[in-house]
């Protein structure tokens, strides 16, 4: 799926079919959203989970939890745009994530 793509099913009333818990948090974020997205990450022991869950708290600014995230998630503390990491999310995860 495509960042427009994704986009295009914001307006829906649920998440996209097929869509992983991660996606599903990065779908409620991207419709403002950050509690319930915080929500489905919390408890999940996924990779693809704590790097949604880093990027969460990238947005609330708080960088030291982010980096204890990206390192649960094996990934590099992202330096990218907030806008960008969630393209580079939603392109990454789905479906799998």
């Amino acid at each position: 799926m495509t960042f427009a793509e994704f986009e295009k099913t914001l307006s829906d009333k649920v998440p996209p079919t097929g869509a992983s818990p991660s996606v599903a948090a990065l779908w409620h974020l991207a419709r403002g959203d950050w509690d319930r997205a915080h929500r489905i990450v919390q408890d999940d022991s996924s990779a693809a989970a704590a790097w949604v869950h880093a990027h969460l708290h990238r947005i609330e600014g708080d960088e030291w939890n982010a980096g204890y995230w990206y390192g649960r998630a094996g990934r590099p503390h992202s330096r990218l745009d907030l806008e960008d990491e969630r393209r580079e999310l939603v392109a990454a995860l789905w479906p799998a994530g």
